[in-house]
């Protein structure tokens, strides 16, 4: 049996100057500890064989999130595998090895987890999104969208603007432009700061030549999150585009001075969004 909201992971989409999407996890943590919490209830059971596994499958699980948030990412797979042999039904265990994957390079076997994670919890929005995610930022973004409408129907999902914002940046990658604007609407409904959501936007009124909704969008989505890269070059474009020539030389400073990498290829001239 799955340890049913032993993990909470909800992956939302990023965007990376000249590398398209990449995926965040976010897993609750407790205030009270330098961890991660089990956000499922105690329950009073008693001590069979049974019982006394799942339990173990259980700790398994928060030792890993605990070490990944250490950055001890060995350690958590060690884990997250225990933790697997112990339940290997675990959607759970599954997630936490796709994430470990991710960290690694992996993005194969992360999809392989992830997609093994949705199988088993086919009603959970939380790995389904995560699996839509994988899709989306994997060349597969058409085929996304069936997995983030999955998700949504879980009237349990506690993130659901995530999802829906996934589903619109997705949907912007797969040019079906009216779903990408019903989408992105309704997640900005559900959550006005949604960074994901407010960038896509944002994107989208560029392409579209609306450029001053554009820019209002782009003002919105540096302020509600830490800057990316690609955030920092779609505000320069834009005031290219407005003949703003001192504001968008601001933000390729910017760039620069946050990103110097990235910017290296893109900070010379605007790139189509």
């Amino acid at each position: 049996m799955r340890l049913r909201n032993a993990v909470v992971l909800t992956l939302v989409l990023v965007a990376l100057a000249g590398a398209g999407c990449s995926r965040v996890a976010f897993v609750k943590t407790d205030p009270s500890r330098k961890g991660f919490t089990q956000v499922a209830e105690p329950v009073v059971v008693h001590d069979t064989d049974a019982s006394r596994q799942r339990g173990a499958a259980l700790n398994a699980l928060d030792m890993s999130q605990q070490r990944l948030a250490e950055g001890d990412v060995a350690a958590a797979e060690q884990y997250a595998h225990k933790a697997l042999k112990l339940d290997p039904q675990s959607a759970d265990a599954y997630t936490l090895l796709a994430v470990i994957a991710d960290r690694k390079g992996q993005s194969v076997d992360a999809g392989a987890n992830y997609q093994r994670a949705a199988t088993l919890a086919p009603q959970d929005g939380g790995a389904l999104n995560n699996y839509g995610t994988w899709l989306c930022t994997n060349g597969h973004a058409a085929e996304s969208l069936a997995w983030f409408d999955r998700a949504l129907l879980d009237p349990s999902y506690p993130t659901p603007a995530a999802a829906q914002a996934n589903a619109g940046r997705c949907a912007l990658d797969a040019g079906q432009v009216d779903r990408a604007r019903r989408d992105l609407r309704q997640a900005i409904e559900r959550d006005p700061q949604n960074p994901v959501a407010l960038e896509a936007l944002a994107r989208l009124a560029l392409r579209t030549g609306s450029y001053m909704e554009a820019r209002a969008f782009s003002e919105r989505r540096l302020a509600s999150a830490p800057a990316t890269a690609e955030a920092l070059l779609l505000a320069s474009q834009i005031e290219d585009k407005l003949g703003d020539s001192a504001a968008a030389a601001r933000y390729v400073r910017r760039l620069r001075e946050e990103f110097p990498g990235v910017a290296q290829g893109n900070a010379g001239g605007s790139k189509s969004p």
